[in-house]
């Protein structure tokens, strides 16, 4: 597999199949790994990081391989070629601008990612369409199984899975909801769910996780403790939580069809017209834009354009995508025209 493999093709978690996938993106289960016979990686040097990365890669070709999960060296990438993974959900922010030897290990149907070398030696992600906690969680255990019969983890019998970061020890566990939540915000009511969900301990994010800020009335909720409770109890607590999130959006939203219809409706279709005619844009317009085409899309005042086309959208047009489709360079203004071209392309083309 190269990065340029991933191009024309579409990640599970974008195909907006899922369960609830009117209101959720996609489902996130993460976990925190290392090796017990090697310092955390907030203490290790660059030879000792090396040498973590090759045994690793080692055991991956070994034992991945033959499931379609194929490694690849990061630090032998380019800086689109990383911040391509990135903007794919596949590493974070930090993998892609870290330091010392590292890589990723990814799926073909890029439903499962492992990054090597980013805080921990190992962070384990599955992502999939709509709200699937149950099923993800199932995915990725299967995967820590296998790789702990391979690899021995640190593990102490009072704390769990030890980590580089405190709060990630215990079951080194991280559960993340990507949500759509436009009319929760249109109808300035967003600040009371966050705070909600605050109060029970939640961390609420951005498009791109931690470090980020909300763009596109999207929200990542997480849990933030991962000691003292085990896997299970991680998982019911959060699928309690969540289906309160859905209800008050899908009742906002009837709210401003029944009371709002006419500033509802110019909303959306000044969105579409926009999308479907402007000649230079930005990422962070086209975002907004998109956000609220969505809206029109499972309101089905939008008929012609599938949520499956939004949801690509959303990434493709992204600054490392657009460099990765034109095949060169581009400045920021050329950026802002070829993503312009792409997206009307992609709109008007749809049937």
């Amino acid at each position: 597999m190269r990065v340029d493999d991933l191009i024309g093709q579409q990640g599970e978690w974008l195909r907006g199949t899922g369960p609830e996938s009117d209101v959720v993106i996609s489902t996130r289960v993460r976990l925190a790994r290392n090796l017990a016979r090697y310092p955390f990686l907030t203490v290790a040097p660059i030879p000792v990081r090396a040498d973590i990365e090759k045994h690793v890669r080692q055991r991956f070709e070994e034992v991945l391989a033959p499931r379609k999960i194929e490694y690849l060296p990061i630090t032998r990438m380019n800086q689109i070629d990383r911040t391509f993974l990135f903007e794919r959900h596949l590493i974070s922010r930090e993998h892609a601008a870290g330091e010392g030897e590292r890589g990723v290990a990814i799926s073909q149907d890029e439903a499962v990612s492992i990054m090597v070398n980013e805080e921990d030696h190992l962070r384990l992600q599955v992502l999939r369409s709509g709200l699937q906690l149950d099923e993800a969680y199932e995915q990725i255990d299967r995967l820590d199984t296998l790789l702990a019969e391979n690899l021995h983890f640190a593990f102490h019998p009072r704390f769990g899975f030890l980590t580089a970061c405190p709060t990630n020890v215990g079951t080194g566990l991280r559960l993340s909801v990507m949500l759509h939540l436009p009319a929760v915000v249109m109808s300035k009511q967003i600040d009371r769910v966050l705070n909600s969900l605050t109060r029970l301990n939640y961390a609420v994010r951005g498009l791109y996780g931690e470090g980020t800020q909300p763009l596109g009335d999207f929200f990542q909720i997480s849990n933030q403790i991962t000691l003292g409770k085990s896997e299970h109890e991680i998982i019911e607590e959060l699928k309690k939580v969540i289906p309160t999130v859905l209800r008050f959006e899908r009742e906002w939203r009837t709210k401003l069809m029944e009371e709002r219809t006419t500033e509802l409706e110019d909303k959306i279709w000044r969105a579409y017209g926009i999308l479907g005619n402007a000649r230079t844009i930005s990422t962070e317009e086209t975002v907004e834009l998109l956000s609220t085409l969505r809206l029109g899309v499972t309101l089905k005042m939008i008929t012609n354009v599938p949520l499956t086309t939004l949801n690509e959208l959303f990434v493709v047009t992204q600054p490392s995508h657009l460099q990765k489709l034109e095949r060169k360079l581009l400045s920021p203004v050329e950026r802002d025209q070829a993503r312009a071209e792409y997206v009307r392309r992609r709109l008007v083309g749809t049937k």
